[in-house]
């Protein structure tokens, strides 16, 4: 083989390379480029709109979203605002109120909501009867003295511990 022929193979042969390469990144590019167009199709939809009408249209939708979220948030703080005037914390003690009996069958319950307002429920058992007394609980306290069970258990509704 003559040195010219060796040259030409070897300038062929890097013309190849450099063509495979070109073709390699010809083929990374297009993928590029559709999913750059899927995306793009997603944002404009049919393609009917321009990036303008398209801008304007996704600012509407924030902006009604942006209502409902502030809509939401102003009925949960109306739930909150209910929800701590329910009586929903509740606690008994159960005791003797008698030192000649046992069963602890005398017991005082309270009844309160967040606040502290709501009830004490006491119940008093002896031999030959039984007595209710209802007191009154405003900001977790009452205009009636309370026994030591009965503030017992107001102060356990109101802290959420166990007896």
């Amino acid at each position: 083989m003559d040195p010219s022929d060796l040259a030409s193979i070897g300038l062929a042969a890097v013309a190849l390379l450099v063509a495979l390469v070109a073709l390699v990144m010809a083929l990374v590019q297009r993928r590029r480029y559709a999913v750059m167009l899927r995306r793009f199709q997603v944002l404009w939809g049919d393609g009917a709109a321009d990036v303008a009408t398209v801008l304007a249209r996704q600012s509407r939708r924030v902006d009604g979203e942006s209502a409902r979220t502030d809509e939401v948030e102003r009925a949960v703080a109306e739930l909150r605002d209910g929800l701590a005037q329910t009586l929903q914390h509740v606690a008994v003690v159960r005791y003797d109120a008698f030192g000649d009996m046992g069963g602890q069958m005398s017991f005082s319950a309270a009844v309160v909501d967040d606040r502290g307002d709501g009830m004490v429920i006491s119940s008093i058992h002896a031999r030959g009867e039984s007595r209710t007394y209802a007191k009154g609980v405003v900001k977790g306290g009452s205009e009636i003295t309370l026994s030591p069970e009965e503030r017992h258990a107001l102060d356990a509704a109101r802290s959420g511990r166990a007896d």
